[in-house]
């Protein structure tokens, strides 16, 4: 081999790891995607309508690893900032690291006055006008995902009163989304409830709840006079669409009664917590409204809530 060549072929040896490091420094991304952390409002049109809802991120989500994502919805007449007092939810997002969305129904005033959920049999606005609350929710899950790496095994559902309803609605037609929810001080008042496939249900209702009655029926202080199913109709719905056991165990400690139905299909759960003498409240939250309920302080609903969350992903 000439002197030439034989340069050449020296230099050529020695460029080739360079060119190889330059090739895999290509595939490596320069920034994780994610959200920035702290309270901030995203908005976005669907069904004709501008919709908006309030996200909350901890400082110490990793968004290297999917992450869980919770929706919390405000009772009928509230709105998003209204369910981020009463549920406390930031702060047990904040010790468990996940994301939680708190969305605005729609009313006949403002986007944050008066604003309802269609629930099925109920609420107002949002039922008289048959707004689209399950396609505005899938929406919102889409639009997280494409920011983010939200965990597609690990989103939840969570309201009080009207958005307990709403969150039945959601099990009957977005199981295949959500793999558990907890509707608070709401029952199931979706008639044609198919669920596409097992979901997890973990409900609190109060005894003495005069506007969602917790044996049925219309409420003495309901503001929209709706026949309301009962709380045991509601909970026997899911425990038979699971497959669980037809009789819970159940244990009771002063004034809370805890059931549990065993045996469920897919390693899916039925629970309810019943607050003996209790309102329409959010167990250890705040009450709704000035006037409203006092919610009892010897659980935190939020805090249960998110344990059962946590154990009951998606297979």
């Amino acid at each position: 081999m000439s002197k030439p060549y034989k340069l050449l072929a020296a230099f050529s040896f020695l460029l080739l790891p360079v060119l190889a490091c330059a090739r895999r420094s290509t595939v490596v991304p320069a920034v994780s995607p994610g959200l920035p952390a702290g309270q901030s409002t995203r908005t976005l049109t669907h069904d004709g309508f501008e919709r908006s809802y309030m996200l909350y991120v901890p400082t110490s989500v990793n968004w290297s690893q999917p992450v869980p994502l919770v929706f919390v919805f405000h009772g009928g007449t509230g709105n998003a900032q209204s369910a981020i007092r009463m549920s406390g939810f930031n702060e047990v997002a904040d010790r468990n690291e996940f994301v939680v969305v708190y969305p605005n129904g729609t009313g006949p005033l403002s986007a944050d006055k008066f604003l309802t959920w269609h629930g099925g049999t109920c609420c107002a606005y949002a039922q008289e006008n048959n707004v689209d609350d399950v396609g505005f929710v899938r929406a919102v899950v889409t639009d997280l995902q494409s920011v983010a790496p939200i965990d597609p095994k690990r989103i939840y559902a969570t309201g009080l009163s009207n958005g307990g309803l709403l969150t039945h609605r959601l099990a009957c037609e977005a199981a295949d989304i959500f793999a558990a929810v907890a509707p608070i001080a709401g029952t199931l008042n979706f008639p044609s409830c198919h669920p596409s496939q097992p979901i997890s249900v973990i409900e609190f209702h109060g005894t003495d709840d005069q506007h969602i009655p917790y044996d049925g029926g219309v409420g003495p202080d309901s503001l929209v006079g709706v026949d309301f199913v009962s709380v045991p109709d509601s909970v026997g719905f899911w425990a038979r669409s699971n497959g669980c056991e037809p009789q819970p165990q159940t244990n009771t400690s002063g004034h809370v009664q805890h059931q549990v139905w065993a045996g469920c299909t897919e390693a899916t759960a039925v629970e309810l917590y019943t607050i003996i003498g209790g309102g329409h409240a959010w167990p250890g939250g705040a009450p709704g409204w000035p006037g409203a309920d006092q919610p009892t302080q010897t659980i935190s609903a939020s805090q249960l809530i998110w344990e059962f969350f946590a154990a009951h992903p998606k297979p």
